[in-house]
């Protein structure tokens, strides 16, 4: 058995969530927010048997797809105190999902 974590943009979070269970995986979704932006993500972890990997992997690639945004950003880009602040908007790129799968050890459902 494997666990997938996928953390994705809270705008595809809703739309995977019916794909995932469509497709018959059962799957824990949890809030969580993201360190640059700062902004809403949802990671969703999603035990699966290993012959499924790939397709709940296909599931998550097809959903979840990357966009453009401009943003302006609020802290200083170095994260450091002697860093530069960028007063200015700038272009980042967002969405998609950022998938790791591991071994499952043990499983129990109670």
């Amino acid at each position: 058995m494997k666990l997938v974590i996928a953390v994705v943009q809270d705008k595809d979070s809703n739309r995977l969530s019916n794909q995932l269970i469509q497709k018959g995986f059962g799957a824990t979704k949890l809030a969580s927010t993201g360190g640059f932006l700062k902004s809403g993500n949802t990671t969703f972890l999603i035990g699966v048997e290993e012959e499924r990997v790939e397709e709940v992997l296909q599931v998550i690639k097809d959903t979840c797809k990357s966009r453009e945004k401009t943003v302006t950003p609020m802290s200083n880009m170095g994260g450091s105190s002697g860093e530069t602040y960028v007063p200015y908007p700038v272009t980042v790129q967002v969405g998609g999902a950022t998938v790791f799968v591991v071994d499952v050890q043990q499983f129990a459902h109670f």
